[in-house]
């Protein structure tokens, strides 16, 4: 990937260079040529400053203790969908908790 971000940044620094119209649109046809881009997404890259992905961050919604009875319950309901696994949770953890299989602590109900 760092190849082909290179070969972007010194064929748009030449297009930018360019004068000529002509000449442009040799540059645009060779990194169509080259990377195999659709003409115009080589025109947006060329026109376009490179600037490398940042990543995101996201702050963590569950601490590990959590994340380990999630992921029991996932691996129970058979790693269903998070949209059906969320209507389930009650039901499992009620299920799992009678059997022994989990056991959860109660913090917030008194």
């Amino acid at each position: 990937m760092a190849t082909r971000r290179e070969l972007k940044d010194a064929i748009r620094q030449r297009y930018q260079a360019a004068t000529e119209r002509r000449e442009r649109r040799q540059i645009l046809a060779e990194l169509v040529r080259v990377t195999g881009y659709h003409r115009k997404h080589a025109q947006r890259v060329l026109n376009h400053l490179s600037t490398p992905p940042q990543a995101r961050r996201r702050e963590r919604l569950y601490d590990e203790v959590a994340q380990r009875a999630l992921a029991v319950l996932w691996e129970a309901a058979d790693r269903i969908c998070a949209k059906r696994l969320r209507v389930l949770i009650p039901v499992l953890i009620e299920a799992m908790e009678r059997h022994g299989h989990l056991q959860l602590d109660r913090c917030g109900e008194e």
